[in-house]
């Protein structure tokens, strides 16, 4: 083989593997991470095996509330949005050529617009409505699950259409017209050709359309006000703070996924080999355990006992014992860590260098006072000497009061002050306090 073959088939293993890792990568890891005993989703270090995510899943009834009410607004979307998108697909398939292009770009418009702007214009619109056919707070304009259910339909209803006008450009019209000409009505016609061709077409838009309105977040956030879907639960929880229990809920998501998809497959083989001729027929039937075992009503109970035994196993497992063990261990880390801590600390000043001592300063450890020299160099049990009081200069005002009294020092009695004579006012001076008023007579003494 040569060179350039070999680095082809190397490239293509490599992006193979690549390929494969980056979508079951997240998955496994999510699937790693709901059985490890660690209160946040980990896979390393591992912990302890344990089942106990899927019981605080089960146990979380925000969640749980969510869940019903997310089955119950997707039944809803799933009743108005099929039959809206059959007659926006019938009316495309039978208008004229010329207006088709101009009714497609209306029905398939809101499929365009962003969620956030949907979930507002669905408050506003039927918030207005309410109000002005005199309704109150407590009406069905004003039900969150109301308005989740109507603002869902306005764009997940042409995810239907589109599914069935799929499947009409296969359809003969000329099937339907014979019928009429047969005597057959509309009516007639619709249930007994129209309907049983779309009947694959119908089953798929309906589970598109449930499982649109399960995933949706950007219009139900508005439009659901005081209440809680699964996803806006969900969302809530991540924002808040996460744990393994959200890896529990991948697992049951992923575990669901596949008994359907496996029942899927053994239904499409099963349909296969009987539309398959006589021979496959007759390889099907011939063998009675063979049909039983291949049939997707038994591979879907299979499956199904499968996953309840392995629920019934896990929950028969206890990890008190392992998690006791691994706090211990944790205990005993941290006390270590505590120690060495400790030692560290006790080692420190010995290895500080110790600075140049200052020519008069003391040599350190020479303090006999357990204060550190904050009330002096006293020593426990003696009393401090009594510092030498120098004597004032003689321009040193020894009051206490700032001179306000005088030059009187502490505990001594004030010299008595000469009189003084009394100020006289100059020569052009008014004594009279009325401002002249009077003329300048003197008040009366």
């Amino acid at each position: 083989m040569s060179a350039p073959a070999t680095s082809g088939r190397s490239f293509a293993v490599f992006y193979s593997i690549l390929f494969f890792a980056f979508l079951f990568g997240p998955l496994l890891i999510m699937t790693v991470t709901a059985f490890n005993s660690s209160s946040f989703p980990r896979v390393t270090p591992w912990e302890c095996f344990t089942t106990e995510w899927f019981s605080v899943l089960i146990n979380n009834d925000r969640l749980m509330q969510g869940l019903v009410t997310s089955i119950f607004i997707g039944i809803g979307v799933v009743a108005i949005s099929v039959p809206v998108g059959l007659a926006g697909a019938l009316a495309l398939s039978e208008i004229n050529p010329a207006l088709r292009s101009a009714l497609y770009t209306v029905l398939i418009t809101p499929v365009l617009i962003p969620g956030v702007v949907l979930g507002i214009s669905t408050i506003v619109f039927w918030g207005n409505l309410g109000r002005s056919l005199g309704g109150g707070a407590q009406d069905l304009f004003f039900n969150g699950i109301f308005l989740t259910i109507v603002g869902q339909v306005t764009f997940i209803s042409a995810y239907a259409m589109l599914i069935f006008s799929a499947r009409l450009q296969r359809f003969d019209p000329t099937l339907t017209e014979a019928a009429l000409d047969l005597g057959a009505t509309p009516g007639q016609a619709f249930r007994r050709i129209l309907l049983p061709f779309l009947r694959p077409a119908i089953g798929s838009a309906a589970f598109l359309t449930l499982l649109a309105s399960f995933e949706n977040y950007n219009t139900t956030v508005f439009t659901i006000l005081a209440d809680n879907t699964f996803t806006t639960a969900l969302a809530s929880k991540i924002r808040y703070g996460t744990d393994p229990s959200l890896s529990a809920l991948a697992v049951i998501i992923i575990a669901v996924t596949l008994i359907g998809a496996i029942t899927h497959e053994a239904y499409t083989r099963r349909r296969e080999a009987i539309l398959g001729g006589a021979a496959a027929r007759s390889a099907l039937y011939t063998n009675p355990l063979g049909r039983i075992v291949t049939h997707p009503a038994t591979i879907f109970a299979l499956l199904v006992v499968l996953a309840g035994f392995a629920v019934w196993k896990g929950s028969q497992h206890e990890a008190a014992e392992c998690k006791m063990q691994i706090m211990d261990e944790k205990r005993a880390n941290q006390e270590r860590l505590l120690e060495e801590q400790r030692l560290r600390m006790q080692q420190q000043p010995q290895n500080a260098p110790q600075a140049p001592a200052q020519p008069g300063t003391p040599p350190a450890g020479t303090n006999p006072s357990p204060f550190g020299g904050a009330f002096g160099n006293v020593a426990p049990g003696a009393s401090a000497p009594a510092p030498a009081t120098p004597a004032p200069p003689a321009t040193t005002n020894p009051s206490p009061f700032g001179g306000a009294f005088g030059n009187v020092a502490p505990g001594a009695t004030p010299a008595p002050a000469a009189p003084q004579p009394p100020p006289q006012p100059p020569a052009d001076a008014n004594p009279s306090p009325f401002g002249g008023a009077f003329k300048n007579i003197a008040p009366a003494p």
